[in-house]
């Protein structure tokens, strides 16, 4: 009877032994590493990308391009501006100047922003799918005026097929 006494522990230990092991850990994803970029600069000309606004199939995002400097900077046109992919190369967009479904276009103009003045454009584009690739850029990259060097800013453009963008040129307000 004494071997009795201890059958429940041996049937408890069997048992025990006849679990399935724990799943084996999941894999780590792989993924390219996407680009940095850097905060606007303090000095000179800064630029910054504003919310994406949506309707209706279109897009639009207000630059705004601030003189951080302590004497004026002329800035004039259109913001010299490509897409760019995940991978920070650009990519083949079609960039026009002028009017948009959210805003209208002053023309070329020249400017003069006062120490910590602002110049705006607007960056807008259409979703539409029509057949092909849908395209989805990454990032911008802007030379404000001739002669800066270009500043480059996260923000998803999601193109669909039409891989063309339109911007407004540097204004001190938007039209609409």
């Amino acid at each position: 009877m004494g071997v009795l006494r201890f059958a429940p522990f041996f049937v408890v230990a069997l048992l025990a032994g006849c679990s399935t092991p724990p799943p084996p850990p999941a894999p780590t994803p792989t993924t390219t590493p996407s680009p940095t970029y850097a905060p606007p600069p303090s000095t000179g000309l800064s630029l910054s990308v504003g919310q994406v606004e949506l309707a209706l199939g279109h897009r639009a995002s207000v630059l705004t391009l601030t003189n951080r400097d302590t004497t004026p900077r002329k800035v004039t046109d259109y913001p010299d501006l490509k897409v760019l992919a995940d991978d920070g190369t650009p990519m083949d967009v079609q960039v026009k100047h002028g009017t948009s479904y959210f805003a209208g276009d002053f023309g070329p103009q020249n400017l003069t922003l006062q120490p910590g003045e602002k110049a705006l454009a607007v960056l807008s584009w259409s979703a539409t799918v029509t057949s092909g690739g849908k395209q989805t850029g990454a990032a911008i990259s802007v030379v404000p005026a001739p002669g800066e060097p270009a500043q480059k800013q996260p923000i998803e453009t999601d193109l669909g097929t039409t891989a063309t963008v339109t911007v407004s040129s540097w204004a001190t307000k938007i039209r609409m």
